[in-house]
């Protein structure tokens, strides 16, 4: 009977101490990182994914997620659902563009006080209302009997205009800014991150160059943009911006913005009008009726399909329509 007792609790001891390590085991496995544990770095939105996947190439151990679909195109009015959360939850580095894009940033950060946040933008000098239109107030009082409805800049980040990647010398800086970010964050892989931003860096450099080439053929012409992402264009082409209309789906074009359109273009000799196919071409259409002006429809390279070589292929063929423009000149 003594042997039985014993047997016993010789068998509560062992369940006891199995039961300890399972514990031990579950709290080090939730609780440690592991060694071969994935680096899950997430991007806001398509261009960023773009310059990441770049950045990041065959480097082990990483997984790369984008926030939104490749579809979504700027995030103006984009709402986090739980499934953002969840995922954001489990990230070790969130990718953004910065300028006011990312409108739901103060939520994220409230969040996740932790999460690593890599703003491709913080270093660069983005362009301003104020220096985008400084003769903005003239054009304002214009009088064509009738107030513009919604007026300029519907997609207005604050007084910044935050559409950097437009502008091929910007973007270079944000795959810069990116490769040191996650160079800082894994300095495992530091030199991969480097090496192979540098790589990237080779192509947008060419990209740039031709851009400059073209530059230097159309530079001082007047244009009228129909997107406020296209002030980098006109920057990194030399153009003078007339006027700027910020068109999309929310709003509706008045008669009195297509008078107004139309007086720049005889005050100022515009030569062509920039617009997103999307969203601008009716009122470029409406506006052809009426004067005798070319149109070129730009990429905006807010959406796309996720190939690493997109932003290339996208800007090759916004530099191929601007070529159109020194035509303007012969």
């Amino acid at each position: 009977m003594k042997n039985k007792y014993v047997f016993v609790l010789v068998m509560l001891v062992g369940l006891l101490v199995a039961s300890l390590g399972l514990t031990t085991i579950y709290v080090g496995s939730t609780q440690q990182p592991q060694e071969d544990e994935k680096l899950h770095i997430v991007t806001s939105f398509y261009p960023m994914y773009i310059a990441a996947m770049n950045v990041v190439g065959d480097t082990e151990n990483v997984e790369l997620t984008n926030l939104s679909e490749p579809q979504t195109g700027c995030l103006h009015d984009f709402q986090l659902t739980p499934a953002d959360m969840q995922l954001l939850s489990e990230a070790d580095a969130f990718i953004i563009n910065g300028g006011g894009v990312e409108s739901f940033m103060e939520d994220v950060a409230s969040a996740y006080p932790n999460l690593v946040i890599i703003n491709a933008s913080e270093h660069l000098d983005l362009l301003t209302e104020d220096e985008e239109h400084e003769d903005e107030e003239t054009h304002e009082e214009h009088d064509h009997g009738e107030e513009p409805e919604s007026g300029e800049h519907v997609h207005d980040h604050g007084d910044v205009n935050a559409h950097a990647w437009m502008s091929v010398e910007m973007y270079r800086g944000q795959v810069q800014a990116i490769a040191q970010g996650l160079a800082e964050l894994d300095p495992e892989h530091e030199q991969s991150y480097l090496d192979h931003a540098a790589q990237y860096d080779v192509k947008l450099a060419e990209l740039q160059s031709e851009q400059e080439e073209i530059a230097s053929m159309v530079s001082g012409q007047s244009v009228i943009l129909f997107h406020e992402a296209y002030e980098y264009v006109a920057g990194d082409y030399g153009l003078n911006v007339a006027l700027v209309m910020d068109l999309d789906e929310e709003r509706q074009v008045s008669a009195g913005e297509v008078a107004q359109v139309l007086e720049e273009i005889d005050e100022h000799g515009v030569t062509c009008i920039l617009a997103e196919e999307l969203y601008g071409q009716k009122m470029a259409q409406t506006v052809q009726k009426s004067a005798d002006i070319r149109v070129l429809y730009l990429d905006t390279l807010n959406r796309g399909d996720y190939d690493p070589d997109s932003y290339l292929t996208g800007m090759h063929h916004n530099l191929e329509l601007m070529r159109q423009l020194a035509e303007t000149e012969d």
